[in-house]
């Protein structure tokens, strides 16, 4: 909901935001636009103290400046430490794209027009993903780890399930276990509200139902948490925070040097699909995608991979 009691200095910024959410944007979409054109009220307010009347060309290029600065303030007023990445910084300028351009189309008097709103160059990112070898190993990892054994077929389980749909951490922690049908097809409701199905591996589908013979609840969540025998919350989610943190204590104990998480479990499951041959169409499709320029950004061949594609397919390689 918006909080429509909240002053803000941006003219029309609560209709701005009322009208996103009235086309059926997410609650969290409109969240983001928020926080986002609050960093431009930060801005405004305590960096250049001006207006946004008076907003210029020149105000635009000390904003860019603002935001590449590690000192600028966030939306709770406090001293912000991490440098946000061109990604990130062009996040916030297509948010205040959008907002120059439902006031042109209200017909409010703009300081200056969308199109003035240059997006950055975005830096290229060579992303690692962990060699195949070390992700079976990770996915595993619970088995030896974990003292447990509902936690140990649970995390196995969320694991399998993880790189095997190439589903978001967020869209996994959600799952219901009438979304998975006897074929191993799980329908998902994903971002922005948009449909699809995932598939699981037919090992996966062992070690979901490893993990739900031992269930004995009426939990309709297919994860939950445990703490302790009687645990009194078994209707509530797991937590992001969890399994990010069991990721990261797993790969530590596996001596793995590659940085993996939840994220990059699933560009793990979208390059090594395209390293085997799948058309990017349909990884886009599977991982919920609505531009396949987004799919691609995922979609990192190794260099052990394109060092593989030179030696094989150079003209002049024999």
């Amino acid at each position: 909901m918006i909080k429509a009691n909240k002053k803000h200095i941006l003219p029309l910024l609560d209709e701005f935001l009322e009208n996103i959410q009235s086309n059926n944007y997410s609650t969290e979409t409109v969240y983001n636009y928020e926080r986002d054109l609050n960093t431009l009220e930060n801005f405004l307010n305590d960096d250049i103290k001006t207006d946004f009347k008076k907003l210029t060309k020149r105000s635009i290029i000390k904003f860019k400046a603002y935001l590449s600065s590690t000192s600028r303030q966030t939306a709770s007023n406090e001293k912000g430490q991490a440098k946000l990445s061109s990604y990130s910084i062009n996040r916030i300028l297509s948010a205040l794209r959008s907002y120059l351009k439902f006031l042109n189309d209200v017909d409010y008097q703009s300081p200056i027009t969308a199109d003035a709103i240059k997006l950055l160059k975005t830096e290229k990112k060579n992303s690692q993903v962990p060699e195949m070898h070390e992700l079976i190993k990770l996915i595993e990892a619970p088995e030896t780890f974990e003292q447990n054994q509902a936690i140990k077929l649970r995390n196995r389980a969320m694991l399998e399930t993880l790189f095997a749909t190439g589903m978001r951490i967020s869209e996994l922690l959600s799952l219901k276990r009438d979304q998975l049908d006897l074929s191993g097809r799980i329908y998902i409701m994903g971002k922005g509200k948009k449909q699809r199905f995932v598939y699981l591996t037919p090992r996966a589908i062992i070690h979901l139902q490893h993990y739900l013979k031992i269930r004995h609840d009426d939990s309709e969540f297919m994860f939950i948490p445990y703490r302790g025998r009687n645990n009194p919350d078994k209707h509530k989610r797991i937590s992001p925070n969890y399994l990010q943190y069991k990721i990261k204590k797993y790969r530590e104990l596996l001596g793995i040097n590659v940085p993996v998480s939840a994220h990059s479990i699933r560009h793990s499951f979208a390059t090594y699909l395209a390293e085997n041959g799948a058309n990017p169409a349909a990884i886009q499709i599977l991982l919920g995608h609505e531009s396949l320029e987004t799919t691609t950004r995922y979609v990192h061949a190794s260099d052990r991979y394109a060092e593989k594609m030179h030696t094989k397919f150079h003209p002049l390689r024999k």
